[in-house]
């Protein structure tokens, strides 16, 4: 039996950085792999999925070309073009994180792991001992069962299409759905987007769920709300007969369901260790991402905490210098800023007004929406919402959000202010880059009315 101080399972951000820092820090580490090392946002989620959003806006940015004096004239869209070129470069991307693990010394293995005991994993035929073993296995799409879902598609298949479909229903309310149904429809798909509930992106601030729907709208996207799929079957032809809970239905080519991803739990034998679990198959941990097992840790979705890469790396980072740099540190969950790569996308940190408003006796908003001064010269409607959320008592700003091109460069900026705990004040004495999107947030002086 192989003896390592630190197992990994899981190859994605959060097990690779926390495998190479441990690495770094002189630990004997081995990672394990059942599919291909980056994980869901390199091979089948962040990373691809940007690159089919560059794709997917290019007909507006054709379109306002021309009023800018520009004389393109358009072929047409290939899409096993996109696929393969994407491809490319998730392969490149593959390669870049096995060769980073080669050069920190991890030692690298592919197969489906689980858990012996609470010391052993097992790995195909070989098992392996630890010291500690690191849990970073993310999470899966969820699909409901209704009638005909073996029909439906998740965000694993949608990348790998051979064919481009002519028309699509999105199933979904959260930021992967909303995401797709803008990439469909920006490459020419007649795009419909259903969801339960009364709004998308539950969770969200409320005027940016409202803006961001109503754009969704202006662009051509069917917004279904209040609706849910009641079941889908195959016709003749080969597409979709989609039905709805409201009575109606619609023929499409594609069915992509969004709704929501559960913690690859099941096939760890966690019980072997004793490690508990909680409702949603998400592993329970404590501030330093260990289990209720001594010797077992967990970073990253399966924890179901915070679903962002960025955050699983910082998680597996924080576990490798305190257990094995002699580092002790927390991974710090607050002010983490996000991003929704929607059309228009969303940037955001901190709170929505409707949460601060349980955080704080008394809250200010200051809320701006404007058309871009690049779309002056164009046809083109669409508009930027820029919203900052005070704690009116102390002037810290403990919220922005902003719907518009570039939202996520701005927000990445702002959030660096929001974190080191900059008050109003200090965004009204910043002097504003002119003419930009972003000097907006220096030069929000009313208050929303009460």
């Amino acid at each position: 039996m192989s003896k390592y101080d630190l197992v990994v399972i899981g190859g994605g951000s959060g097990g690779v950085r926390a495998a190479r820092i441990a690495a770094g820090h002189g630990a004997k580490v081995a990672i394990c792999e059942e599919f291909r090392y980056g994980g869901t946002c390199v091979i089948r989620g962040c990373v691809p999925k940007k690159l089919m959003v560059y794709a997917a806006h290019y007909h507006e940015d054709f379109n306002d070309s021309a009023h800018y004096g520009w004389s393109t004239k358009i072929e047409g869209f290939d899409w096993s073009t996109l696929i393969s070129n994407k491809d490319t470069e998730i392969d490149r991307l593959n390669k870049i994180y096995e060769k980073l693990l080669e050069k920190a010394g991890v030692e690298i293995l592919y197969g489906t792991a689980s858990l012996v005991d609470q010391h052993t994993v097992q790995i195909g035929d070989q098992k392996l001992e630890a010291e500690k073993i690191l849990i970073a296995t993310g999470g899966a799409p969820y699909l409901p069962e209704i009638s005909g879902i073996e029909h439906a598609i998740t965000s694993n298949e949608v990348f790998h299409l051979e064919q481009q479909p002519k028309s699509a229903v999105v199933v979904g309310g959260g930021y992967i759905a909303v995401e797709f149904a803008g990439i469909f429809n920006g490459l020419g798909i007649d795009t419909s987007l259903v969801y339960r509930g009364t709004q998308i992106l539950r969770g969200f601030d409320h005027s940016v769920r409202d803006h961001l729907a109503k754009e969704l709208q202006k662009k051509g996207i069917n917004l279904m709300l209040s609706n849910n799929i009641k079941s889908i079957e195959l016709a003749a032809d080969g597409s979709k007969l989609v039905s709805f809970i409201d009575g109606t239905s619609k023929n499409v080519d594609c069915v992509l369901y969004a709704t929501g991803r559960t913690p690859n739990t099941a096939s760890l034998n966690l019980g072997n260790a004793g490690v508990e679990i909680g409702l949603r198959g998400e592993i329970i941990v404590d501030e330093h991402s260990k289990t209720n097992v001594d010797t077992i840790y967990a970073v990253g979705d399966v924890t179901d905490r915070i679903a962002l890469t960025p955050v699983a790396t910082m998680e597996g980072h924080a576990f490798a210098d305190t257990v094995f740099g002699n580092k002790p540190r927390l991974a710090d969950h607050t002010y983490v800023p996000s991003a929704v790569f929607s059309q228009p996308p969303i940037g955001s940190v901190g709170f929505s007004e409707e949460h601060a408003r349980e955080m704080f006796a008394n809250i200010d908003t200051y809320t701006s929406e404007f058309r871009s001064l690049k779309h002056t010269l164009t046809d083109n409607q669409e508009r930027i919402l820029m919203k900052l959320i005070v704690d009116a008592d102390t002037d810290a700003v403990v919220g922005a959000h902003m719907v518009g091109p570039e939202a996520a460069e701005v927000m990445q900026g702002i959030a660096i202010a929001v974190k080191a705990g900059a008050k109003k004040a200090d965004f009204d004495s910043t002097v504003g880059i002119h003419p930009s999107t972003a000097e907006e947030f220096c030069t929000m002086r009313v208050k929303d009315p009460e």
